[in-house]
């Protein structure tokens, strides 16, 4: 392939090829699971009857949860991944799943809650990740200390491509 091609007159074939190797295909899974993710947000909510909510937005709602937060904070935060924020917070107070509220202080600025529709799709999530939680432990898929490396390896990368960021500018 081209793109192996590449690679190897980038890398080489020492050590390094292979972390690099092992890199992209984390990349790639990362990636893949957030995908999949999604998908089994929609496959739930399609067999519940519940067509009018797509899946990253129903994933928004699962975060906010009881906190009350600007559209600013939803990404600072991690609630929400896209970049189309604004659109699907819209939409959302049209359907009647969040309030919105103009900020006393900076009038620019929107405050938004779920509604209790709102919460009613939250718990749905839940449940789904709660099922989710005991099949992966109870089929041995994972165990509490797998899952605590796995997110602490997470974090480490998170906190690393952080600092390239910064460090760009």
């Amino acid at each position: 392939m081209e793109t192996e091609m590449s690679f190897e007159m980038k890398i080489g074939n020492g050590p390094e090829a292979g972390f690099m190797t092992g890199y992209l295909e984390a990349l790639a899974l990362v990636e893949r699971l957030h995908r999949l993710l999604l998908d089994v947000i929609k496959d739930e909510f399609e067999r519940l009857g519940v067509l009018e909510i797509n899946s990253v937005q129903a994933l928004l709602l699962f975060n906010i949860g009881d906190n009350e937060v600007t559209a600013g904070e939803l990404k600072s935060r991690g609630y929400y991944q896209g970049s189309n924020v604004s659109y699907n917070l819209k939409k959302l107070v049209e359907m009647g799943y969040m309030h919105h509220q103009r900020c006393e202080i900076d009038r620019r600025s929107v405050r938004v809650r779920l509604t209790e529709e709102g919460r009613r799709i939250r718990d749905i999530v839940e449940g789904l990740f709660q099922r989710h939680a005991e099949g992966l432990v109870s089929k041995q898929v994972l165990s509490p200390e797998g899952l605590e490396d796995i997110t602490s390896s997470l974090k480490r990368v998170e906190r690393y491509w952080s600092d390239q960021i910064r460090y760009i500018y």
